[in-house]
């Protein structure tokens, strides 16, 4: 191709003259519908992707059957890529791997002997030191390939031929689930029982027009093959299965082990479908450092080969399904699986279907592999009917025919001219052994012939009745549902379909926590952390170029208002802040605050308190602090406007000093209280804007502090008092020299 590029037109090479937005348009596109069709999505039919289904029939063609001897994963690898998939031999593996899985896959399809990973999340071990061969399960889906059931196509390089689908005697596709992201689509699949299925689609091969509600009768949901109880409500599994699309919130399952004098812990015996049981206890100790599962006291795995999470609570007072709702909150003890069945369909376009359509096209395709094979037993019947009246001939005319062997010197074409046979029966006439040459071997013939030619009239008669053809695909996947019933070791299903516990909406898991004193550091870089006790603070170290901005002095029951310049409040849980070892963490990972944001202000929540947020273009409003709480990591916004301050209501007259160090003095009564806005005009500015402001009572009377942290007071505050909007007087002299009315923070 590169000497085609370099050659000029007149030496024969090829120059294309193309705009490069369409040359990329085109190349693009060729991707796209390449990993879509060819990568990323499942056939309909068989439920598999080319990779997977190239290494079953590599093992097939190895004769790696269930009953087999194991074989090297390396020798399988090594035939699929030679033969079939030349995209790296560790693509291979992985897929090999995952078929073998038997807590990734429902129905494992590779029957695996060595080191296959496992649930923690554990590498498998090199191709080169483990051994599989296929399962049952897999000869299921193969079973019927070498009967002309599907279409094969030329390999990669057109030295081999490989099968377009396979056979697929159960609905692979939902049995075993899918999941894969192409270009601009994804799928993912869960994965089913097949006795289930198989159930589904007895039901709709009796009546054409079931409905999703009545599939859903024999198919309640998933079934993982981990386990779990899965807590959806029913409306939104019909419809998830009636779209194609949806989801399923899937929990744990626990058991709660009596330990004596009140004692008790929580051990799970299941974890959700996909979970790695490493980094779910890596999960359930990081929420116990961090309190933010304040009824937690301990995990331990104790697992061997059963699952064995232990969970110790804090306080045997905690009801154990409170801990739980609490946990399922906070880890992957719940998770949620989506339902995305996009699939490629029989003619290999990309859609989501619905359950039934699942089902309906897995029929359809277990009807054609019906028709070619019988048609290609009608085949094989009518070539050897062909052969034995051959035969026959020889038992009619024996004397004639031997001597004809004897004494012609092509005898083949003597007897196809003697008795008008054709070269196929000619030639197994000269292939009969003199020991067939017996009256019993004749009388075998004639049986054998009345055998086959009925057999061959029920299997043209199968042909022309659609109702037989649908009967003989019923009486098939019955044959399978007993390789898959209830009462093997796969059939049982293993997720149980249930509901949340109600509890987490009557209890408050705020009320289990410890209460301690603790002290909230707020950095100006935005890292936050919280300090045992309300000690010393001289000796606080801080990230280079850091250093504090807001610190308040709290308990580990209370919640923090942080009010940031975007003018929405988030809150925060004390108990929940990270501690007092190192920096802290950045307060971004608790609230979704905005790269160009800033908390301004930071403050603990009081009931029935309230507050008077100013923007710097001078406008603000009174705001009850129970309107400020916020349940959602974005927040809630609050005031219009660049935020500058949130200052506690504690008197009845309003201070607002501008960046021009302009005061102006005015009563709270003249401010509106309002839940969110622009609010009203505090003070006039012609350029600059709002540097700060203070409520006071005029009792006290109006004070600022310095940078020492002494109070000094403003002694003729009256002579700044105006209307509200003014623009107000210079600040008196000694006033703070950064323009608020306090250096210090907190």
């Amino acid at each position: 191709m590169a000497d085609d590029i370099t050659r000029s037109p007149e030496e024969g090479g090829r120059i294309v003259d193309e705009p490069i937005g369409e040359a990329l348009a085109k190349r693009y596109l060729a991707y796209a519908l390449s990993t879509i069709t060819s990568r990323a999505l499942p056939d309909v039919r068989d439920g598999l992707k080319p990779v997977h289904r190239r290494v079953l029939y590599a093992m097939r063609r190895l004769n790696l059957t269930a009953d087999a001897a194991f074989r090297k994963s390396a020798k399988v690898v090594g035939d699929v890529m030679g033969d079939f998939h030349p995209h790296g031999d560790q693509s291979i593996y992985d897929a090999l791997v995952r078929l073998a899985q038997d807590f990734n896959s429902r129905y494992p399809l590779i029957d695996g002997q060595g080191n296959f990973g496992n649930i923690d999340g554990d590498n498998p071990a090199a191709m080169r030191y483990t051994e599989s061969r296929m399962t049952k399960a897999a000869e299921a889906l193969l079973d019927g390939i070498d009967e002309n059931a599907v279409d094969f196509r030329p390999s990669y390089d057109g030295s081999k031929e490989e099968p377009v689908v396979l056979p697929a005697a159960f609905p692979n596709l939902l049995a075993n689930g899918s999941s894969g992201i192409a270009v601009g689509m994804a799928t993912n699949i869960p994965p089913h029982n097949v006795a289930e299925l198989i159930d589904g689609c007895l039901l709709l091969i009796e009546n054409s027009k079931a409905t999703t509600d009545d599939l859903l009768k024999v198919i309640p949901g998933p079934d993982f093959p981990t386990g779990g109880i899965v807590v959806e409500a029913p409306e939104t599994i019909r419809e998830a299965y009636d779209t194609g699309r949806g989801g399923f919130r899937v929990r744990a399952r626990w058991i709660t082990e009596d330990l004596g004098r009140g004692m008790w812990r929580i051990v799970v015996t299941e974890i959700p479908h996909l979970v790695q049981k490493s980094k779910l206890v890596e999960a359930l100790a990081a929420v116990i450092e961090n309190k933010k599962a304040p009824l937690l006291g301990d995990v331990r795995d104790e697992s061997a080969e059963e699952m064995r999470l232990v969970l110790e609570p804090k306080s045997r007072t905690v009801e154990p399904a409170v801990l739980m709702e609490s946990l399922f909150k906070l880890t992957q003890l719940e998770v949620r699986i989506s339902l995305n069945m996009n699939v490629l369909d029989a003619d290999g376009a990309p859609r989501v279907m619905s359950l039934k359509d699942v089902l309906r096209a897995f029929l359809d395709h277990r009807r054609d592999v019906l028709q070619r094979r019988t048609a290609h037993r009608l085949e094989k019947i009518a070539a050897r009917l062909d052969v034995l009246a051959g035969l026959l001939i020889v038992f009619l005319n024996l004397d004639e025919v031997i001597r004809i062997i004897r004494n012609e010197d092509d005898p083949k074409a003597k007897l196809i001219a003697r008795f008008k046979l054709n070269d196929t029966q000619a030639e197994a006439i000269l292939n009969t052994r003199l020991r067939q040459l017996r009256k019993l071997e004749e009388m075998e013939i004639r049986r054998e012939d009345a055998a086959l030619r009925e057999e061959q009239k029920e299997l043209q008669g199968l042909l022309e009745d659609t109702r037989k053809q649908w009967r003989k695909v019923g009486a098939e996947l019955k044959e399978t549902r007993k390789l898959f019933g209830p009462g093997t070791a796969w059939g049982k299903r293993r997720t149980e379909l249930g509901e949340a516990a109600a509890v987490s909406a009557d209890v408050d898991i705020e009320a289990f926590v410890v209460r301690e004193p603790v002290t909230v550091i707020l950095s100006e870089k935005g890292w936050i952390r919280a300090l045992k006790g309300h000690g010393d603070l001289d000796n606080l170290q801080f990230k280079e170029g850091d250093h504090a901005q807001h610190i308040v002095r709290c308990e580990t029951t209370d919640k923090l208002l942080a009010f940031a310049s975007d003018g929405r409040a988030f809150t925060l849980d004390a108990h929940k802040l990270p501690g007092g070892r190192g920096h802290g963490e950045p307060i971004r990972l608790s609230v979704e605050l905005g790269d160009i944001d800033e908390v301004v202000a930071l403050f603990k929540y009081e009931q029935g308190a309230k507050r008077v947020v100013a923007s710097h273009e001078g406008y603000g409003f009174v705001v009850s602090e129970d309107e400020m709480l916020a349940t959602k990591r974005s927040g809630k916004q609050i005031l219009n406007g660049r935020a500058m301050q949130a200052a506690k209501v504690v008197g009845d007259q309003v201070a607002v000093i501008g960046e021009r160090k302009k005061l102006l003095v005015f009563p709270l009564s003249e401010l509106p209280e309002m839940t969110r806005g622009k609010g009203v005009k505090l003070q006039s500015y012609h350029d600059r804007g709002l540097a700060d402001v203070k409520v006071f009572d005029k009792a006290e009377g109006l004070s600022w502090e310095d940078s020492a942290g002494r109070n000094r007071v403003v002694a003729e505050w009256k002579e700044f008092r105006g209307k509200r909007g003014s623009a107000g007087k210079v600040a008196p002299k000694g006033f703070s020299r950064s323009g608020r009315f306090s250096d210090v923070i907190g």
